[in-house]
């Protein structure tokens, strides 16, 4: 999806959605569905399912991957908040949705 900045410069994304979750809460529940269901829409979905091990630092390439996508899914679950990881990927798409061509929907 393209979208234009305030300087009318174009601004194209590699990724629809992305979407932002606790696995071990909800990835093979409502995460799955979800991601299926915005695939066969033709929507392009990022969906980290990396095992990350406790105290391991967000990674470069997932970095990338925040800022290279349109609209953020956050999937705010009981523990979602529990893990360091979330907690960074949250605080980049905050830094990200500053920006006019980037938008984050919640889900509780």
């Amino acid at each position: 999806m393209a979208s234009t900045s305030s300087s009318s410069v174009p601004k194209s994304f590699r990724y629809d959605v992305f979407l932002s979750f606790r696995g071990e809460d909800t990835c093979k529940t409502f995460v799955d569905h979800l991601y299926v269901a915005l695939v066969n829409k033709g929507i392009i979905t990022y969906k980290d399912d990396e095992k990350i091990e406790k105290g391991e630092r967000i990674n470069e390439q997932l970095m990338r991957s925040i800022e290279d996508s349109r609209f953020y899914i956050i999937v705010f679950s009981k523990n979602y908040v529990a893990s360091s990881w979330c907690l960074d990927e949250l605080a980049k798409i905050m830094e990200c949705q500053k920006m006019t061509e980037h938008t984050a929907y919640p889900i509780f």
